[in-house]
């Protein structure tokens, strides 16, 4: 409960990037053209998956979903940062912020189950292929892919129950561009032991145990590697494998560095530049990574691209 000489905090300021209000309208320009990429780029992926047969495949079903967690974890955070850069103040409702932790932790959160699904996939495309269509069945990739979504939404609820019954009072800052745990939780009057312990448990769940298992399913996945005979096939499997892995370590490395490290006012800092890395680079990153690069994807891109023209040439011949 707030004291007597405090008054109850109805909406809160987020800050941004004060430091950098300089270059306010550049900023506000790189923001628009990438979060503008990032749509594009994993609409694409998404429009190309739904509407080709020949992407009915594991791998695919699982990149559309990751595209789709992509979109929705950008589309919650940048906008309103946007709006936020065209006004004096950047408020936000004390509900509103909260519920923007929660969209944010369910589409987070559910990319790391994801790409550690699709580690798996590739783990027994590689490593045991002889079993991979008997494993990798329509049903338990749906399976899979819903137990995803349906744990990280279970799971933030309850945490965002705990930050519910918060109070907070007099002071209503927040040094971040978004409405993050640790930010909310330092402007609490309330007791967050509870809170923090959850949220470590399902920081381990979501975030150390599925990384854990992505390595280990690489380093067997390595391990086949080499055991092939061809030079060219062994060079391709590891690029294929390296660009992985890459984004993995980087979505990973940052979500650990920000929320499973010890906090203080110089890594505060520090973490909202960080939170840029998972909010905006992976997912831009993952449409040219993981599936513009693939010979799959293009020979996709180029049919659709062929019947499109084809359409409007039949549209033209039609009016003549």
């Amino acid at each position: 409960m707030c004291e007597k000489n405090q008054t109850k905090v109805t909406e809160f300021h987020l800050l941004g990037f004060k430091d950098l209000e300089k270059v306010k309208s550049l900023l506000f320009i790189a923001l628009l053209l990438i979060y503008a990429a990032i749509i594009g780029g994993n609409l694409l992926i998404i429009l190309l998956v739904s509407i080709s047969n020949h992407l009915k495949i594991p791998m695919f079903f699982f990149l559309k979903h990751l595209a789709i967690a992509d979109v929705l974890l950008t589309t919650s955070i940048l906008p309103l940062k946007l709006n936020i850069m065209l006004q004096a103040e950047g408020a936000i409702s004390v509900s509103g912020c909260i519920f923007q932790l929660y969209l944010f932790g369910v589409f987070g959160f559910v990319q790391c189950l994801l790409i550690a699904i699709m580690s798996y996939d590739r783990y027994l495309a590689v490593c045991d292929p002889l079993h991979y269509t008997l494993i990798m069945r329509p049903k338990r990739c749906q399976g899979l892919v819903f137990g995803s979504w349906t744990f990280n939404v279970i799971g933030m609820l309850s945490e965002i129950s705990l930050v519910g019954q918060f109070d907070f009072c007099g002071f209503n800052n927040i040094d971040h561009f978004f409405c993050d745990i640790g930010p909310i939780v330092e402007l609490s009057n309330s007791d967050s032991s509870v809170l923090k312990l959850v949220d470590f448990i399902f920081s381990i769940l979501v975030i150390c145990l599925p990384f854990a298992f992505i390595i280990v399913t690489y380093i067997y996945i390595f391990i086949t590697i080499l055991k092939i005979s061809s030079t060219t096939g062994r060079k391709k499997a590891f690029s294929t494998c390296s660009s992985h892995l890459t984004t993995v370590c980087i979505y990973y490395g940052t979500l650990i560095a920000v929320y499973m490290m010890p906090s203080n006012e110089s890594a505060s800092l520090l973490n909202k530049y960080i939170s840029l890395l998972y909010i905006m680079g992976t997912p831009l990153m993952n449409p040219m990574i993981y599936s513009l690069r693939n010979h799959e994807i293009q020979k996709a891109m180029k049919t659709m691209l062929k019947n499109i023209l084809s359409a409007i040439c039949e549209i033209h011949l039609r009016k003549i």
